[in-house]
């Protein structure tokens, strides 16, 4: 509180009056965040109805706020579980309805695609890449929120739509020639230990 009283000019006494607690005024702060975040969603979401279309706005709607706001952000990530008595219920209820949103845009997709991934595996993904972006975000190398949500959705998507079948030929492919190469060793390795034997004798 000491620091918030000095970088906004206003007095410990008066911050004090206005939100009585840190935790009120984290409360205040983090309500804010996450309701702003979810209305601007939800309208935006209004704009189409094809499913991955959807998650890409869900992307981008993220991104905007996050990248605007990354100091505010980063200290949400490290406050999550700071509020007691009540206020933390209220933020996680939120939080919930975030998340369920994010989940039925999976499960869209999944119908539409005809598809066979995990909705909560991959809704948890998505929210790792997207939240620990402060980590590593450059802006004069990694652009805009536009280009960047453009690019994360395409590798998120690419996961989550790739022909299942064709990965597990593939997969099924490499261990036969990961075993033929196995057992090619051993007769090359047999084969020597012969040619050694011979010459011994």
């Amino acid at each position: 509180m000491r620091d918030l009283s000095r970088a906004s000019g206003m007095s410990l006494a008066g911050l004090y009056h206005y939100f009585g607690s840190k935790e009120r005024l984290l409360y205040l702060i983090q309500k804010h965040t996450f309701t702003t975040i979810l209305e601007k969603l939800k309208t935006r979401l209004d704009e189409s109805i094809e499913p991955e279309q959807r998650i890409r706005i869900f992307i981008l709607n993220h991104l905007e706020y996050f990248l605007v706001n990354q100091q505010g952000m980063k200290v949400l990530s490290h406050e999550d579980e700071a509020l007691k008595n009540g206020l933390g219920s209220e933020i996680a209820a939120i939080k919930r309805e975030y998340y369920r949103i994010c989940l039925g845009l999976m499960d869209d997709l999944k119908r539409e695609r005809g598809l066979d991934f995990d909705a909560r595996t991959a809704v948890m993904s998505l929210f790792g890449m997207m939240n620990w972006i402060y980590t590593w975000y450059n802006p004069r190398v990694d652009g805009g929120a536009e280009g960047l949500a453009r690019r994360m959705g395409d590798i998120f998507l690419r996961g989550v739509i790739s022909d299942r079948s064709k990965l597990h030929a593939t997969e099924r492919g490499a261990a036969k020639r990961f075993e033929g190469a196995r057992l090619q060793a051993r007769r090359d390795g047999k084969s020597k230990s012969k040619a050694g034997f011979s010459r011994q004798h």
